[in-house]
């Protein structure tokens, strides 16, 4: 930016009014008349930074020259790279690594196919798969806007787990196409990571490739997002005092996340469950044209308690939301149980926030970063496919569900366990190898484990 002399503090305030705070300042050229300054300036809200231009364009003397977005520079060309393991360094090294030495191997894994997984990457590789049909609270923006996200995620996977990951992004959202082309990628993967693909398809797509393949296939959104709601859940009956079996649960919003957190619920022992979405309460007294809700509606509500949100939650001990902003009223939970728990998972915004929750909740945890107790999958996918890779499980199974949710409900200490803690930081560089350890001892319990590994 260009200023005139002494318009310096004109410009900050008129920054900090439009809702951006200056955090540093470069100065790249400045005489007695004129400046040029390259300016960070942090903001809460994606809408401020239209605000701040507007404003700083307003100012007499101040002239804008370009604006950069840390986020989408970050973004620059993507967030990812190859990188060999092995450096060629002469004739003798690349005929090992290619032609004509790289044909012994070749015929070694066709003589033997299972060879793969220690001749290839196979070993330590999950494909990022999405069709862009449901991504993050987005929507269906398809497959080249889904890209970012499953960078992001192969990413974490890499820094986290140490397992390299590939987004995968198909142009199609058709259920056989894309369980067709998963199964002809599968050859170069250890494992298939489904990501942002909307319900009902991802039950049929998970359940199929599931069958019809032999590597694990998990749907971190529905899976994920369970195994870390009832890590925290765990620690929050644990802080307040209640039996999670005898705990009545709202789920709000019934799809993919929804479902498998009723499931993961269900395998810990809780038996009242009552899960709401559009029509309210689903029960199984009734017949649904979405043949998942009666199927839904089958394995809970036991009481057969029908109405709205608002009806069904009185006396409720625990409250999970999968579903949309605003939903849960500050009435709704003035009526929940004493010490009730509520888990606002709906991204980006909360079905309700704490500060709405305040004084009716004893433990509140959402989505978000900027609150505490964040459900985060982040704390749960590393280190479960480090585990089945490490392991080469078939399948993730039920019971490795529940060891990782435990394992990360562990990473908190009885010391740190409070209300504001009742779940380990996305940060916390020990969540993925508890989590790989717990994986590792459930797949071999249930004999799904295809190679012996390293657990301690």
């Amino acid at each position: 930016m260009t200023r005139e002399k002494g318009g310096f503090g004109r410009l900050a305030a008129a920054i900090g009014e439009a809702g951006g705070e200056v955090s540093q300042v470069e100065t790249s050229r400045a005489h007695e008349c004129t400046g040029l300054y390259e300016l960070t300036i942090d903001v809460t809200r994606a809408e401020d930074v239209d605000r701040i231009e507007t404003a700083v364009r307003a100012l007499a003397g101040v002239r804008m020259l370009e604006v950069y977005d840390e986020t989408f520079r970050m973004h620059l060309g993507g967030k990812l790279e190859t990188l060999p393991k092995i450096v060629v360094r002469d004739r003798d090294d690349l005929a090992k690594v290619y032609t004509p030495g790289v044909a012994r191997v070749c015929m070694a894994i066709h003589e033997e196919p299972e060879r793969a997984h220690s001749l290839t990457i196979k070993r330590n590789t999950v494909a990022v798969v999405s069709d862009g049909s449901a991504v993050l609270g987005l929507g269906n923006i398809g497959p080249l806007a889904a890209m970012p996200v499953m960078e992001g995620k192969a990413m974490l996977f890499k820094q986290l787990g140490g397992v390299d990951a590939f987004p995968i992004c198909l142009d199609t959202q058709d259920t056989e196409e894309i369980i067709k082309a998963v199964k002809q990628l599968a050859p170069a993967f250890g494992g298939i990571n489904l990501e942002d693909i909307s319900a009902p398809r991802c039950f049929e797509i998970e359940r199929r490739l599931v069958e019809e393949l032999d590597i694990p296939v998990f749907h971190d959104d529905q899976h994920g997002t369970a195994v870390v709601m009832l890590a925290g859940i765990l620690n929050a009956v644990k802080l307040v005092g209640k039996e999670l079996s005898a705990c009545k649960v709202i789920v709000s919003g019934v799809g993919a996340a929804g479902t498998a957190c009723t499931n993961i619920l269900l395998s810990a022992g809780v038996t009242r469950i009552i899960g709401v979405d559009r029509q309210g309460a689903l029960v199984r007294s009734r017949s649904y044209a979405n043949e998942a809700w009666n199927l839904y509606a089958s394995r809970t509500n036991p009481e057969l308690e029908e109405g709205t949100l608002s009806e069904v939650i009185a006396g409720a001990d625990i409250f999970v939301g999968v579903s949309a902003p605003g939903l849960l009223k500050r009435e709704d939970v003035s009526r929940m149980a004493k010490d009730a728990i509520v888990f606002a998972m709906a991204n980006p915004n909360p079905e309700i926030t704490p500060e709405e929750a305040d004084g009716y909740v004893r433990v509140m945890a959402t989505g978000r970063s900027d609150y505490p107790n964040q459900i985060n999958n982040v704390l749960c996918f590393p280190g479960l496919f480090r585990g089945v890779l490490d392991c080469r499980a078939e399948r993730v199974t039920e019971g490795m569900k529940l060891a990782a949710a435990r394992a990360i409900a562990a990473s908190v200490s009885d010391e740190e366990l409070s209300e504001t803690c009742i779940i380990p930081s996305a940060f916390n560089a020990s969540v993925a190898e508890k989590v790989r350890q717990a994986v590792l001892y459930a797949a071999y319990e249930e004999g799904i484990a295809r190679r012996r590994s390293q657990v301690d």
